[in-house]
């Protein structure tokens, strides 16, 4: 998991650095050519884009530095953590399925939970059998964890 969050953000790394380089320079030279700048809007937006694909390099850049850091060991092999897939019974039969995530990785309508979330906090060193009751924003919930697969599990 740790592998292809890594490829993830490089994949994205080197698209977002071909438009810097390439088509962004192209874009701000068409831009230049069309008069004054200061009621420029292609070029407004030309420049905006190189500031927003510049900083989002720099924080992915980031993102894979910290996550190259993480120590997998360290994980729990036997309870809930980064990477853990938890599968739960919400009070109330509902069945459902959560993957503990980064941050920018969370999407709720996919299962997809952060490990900062309120949820996901919640479950974190947690094992098949324990309750977890959490206030989220929409009201307490509750749940039962049924089965949990540790990113220990998945890499097998």
């Amino acid at each position: 998991m740790k592998d292809r969050l890594i490829r993830k953000f490089e994949d994205e790394i080197r698209t977002l650095d071909r438009e810097l380089k390439l088509e962004l320079p192209k874009e701000i030279k068409r831009a230049r050519e069309l008069g004054d700048l200061r009621e420029n809007a292609e070029y407004s937006a030309a420049k905006e884009r190189q500031r927003l694909v510049e900083s989002r390099i720099s924080m992915l850049k980031k993102r894979v530095a910290e996550i190259a850091m993480i120590n997998v060991d360290r994980i729990p092999s036997d309870r809930a953590g980064f990477g853990s897939t938890v599968h739960v019974i919400e009070k109330g039969g509902e069945k459902l399925v959560f993957q503990l995530v980064m941050p920018e990785d969370a999407d709720a309508t996919k299962g997809l939970i952060s490990t900062t979330s309120p949820i996901g906090h919640a479950f974190l060193n947690k094992e098949p059998g324990d309750s977890v009751k959490v206030t989220t924003p929409g009201g307490m919930r509750e749940f039962e964890i049924v089965l949990l697969l540790t990113i220990h599990d998945e890499a097998e």
